[in-house]
């Protein structure tokens, strides 16, 4: 099946501040479901920080060796909700709380019959920068905590 075309990172017309700022998240996320580089770069900064559960990756090569190499080549689907958004008096950096539910199958098996699979319910806490020469807002420290899953924790591993 071919892939869904992806939108640009940067919008039009133009978003609101608000709406610009949750767009960072779901680039990263829509980049992890669609193995969409463009996009998930577009949602961090080169120097961000990635944690989930506690494990940190450190800048985006690390984050592509920890999360972004194995997710993106799973079949998957986040949904986010209840976002918060809260914006500093400078309007530069932003903090973002929202929680999420993930659906992971192994490659190519989502749409098969009976296949083990993950899912699993997180809060996420993000802090973003605007990026005013790319004149989009950018995750620079994001954080992950699993609440709850149910499945095969082989999906995320290849096992």
């Amino acid at each position: 099946m071919a892939s869904i075309p992806s939108l640009p990172a940067a919008l039009s017309p133009a978003l609101s501040t608000r709406e610009a700022i949750a767009d960072a998240l779901y680039r990263c996320v829509l980049g992890f479901d669609t193995a969409d580089t463009v996009l998930f770069d577009s949602a961090f900064t080169q120097d961000a920080s990635f944690a989930i559960n506690g494990k940190v990756s450190k800048g985006l090569p690390a984050i592509y060796t920890d999360c972004f190499n194995r997710i993106s080549k799973l079949d998957t689907t986040h949904f986010i909700s209840n976002i918060r958004i809260n914006i500093s008096d400078g309007g530069s950096e932003a903090s973002m709380t929202a929680s999420a539910l993930s659906q992971h199958y192994r490659s190519a098996k989502g749409m098969e019959a009976g296949q083990t699979r993950l899912m699993a319910g997180s809060l996420y806490w993000v802090d973003l920068v605007k990026v005013e020469t790319d004149g989009i807002w950018k995750i620079k420290d994001f954080k992950m905590k699993t609440t709850w899953a149910e499945g095969d924790w082989g999906v995320m591993t290849g096992n």
